[in-house]
């Protein structure tokens, strides 16, 4: 039975694309949140905007993650 080509499947230059693309998200998603706080205290608006805009971005992750995955699947299927 032939041994499957092991590859790098995380890199250090797919951390930092990971990474800037989440800081991105972030920071929009923040921005698009804190005016829907009901709340007019300026360090309330800042926790519950930043909290949900984290939940979010954690989302946002997860479906970069998984279209990673389906991505690599369907360029190896190509090849076979």
């Amino acid at each position: 039975m032939a041994q499957p080509e092991k590859t790098k499947l995380v890199t250090p230059v797919s951390l930092a694309v990971d990474a800037v693309l989440c800081l991105a998200c972030f920071v929009y998603l923040y921005g698009v949140n804190r005016s829907h706080v009901p709340s007019t205290d300026p360090k309330m608006i800042m926790i519950w905007g930043a909290a949900t805009s984290a939940c979010m971005t954690g989302v946002f992750w997860l479906c970069v993650q998984m279209f990673r995955v389906v991505f690599r699947a369907q360029r190896e299927a190509k090849r076979k």
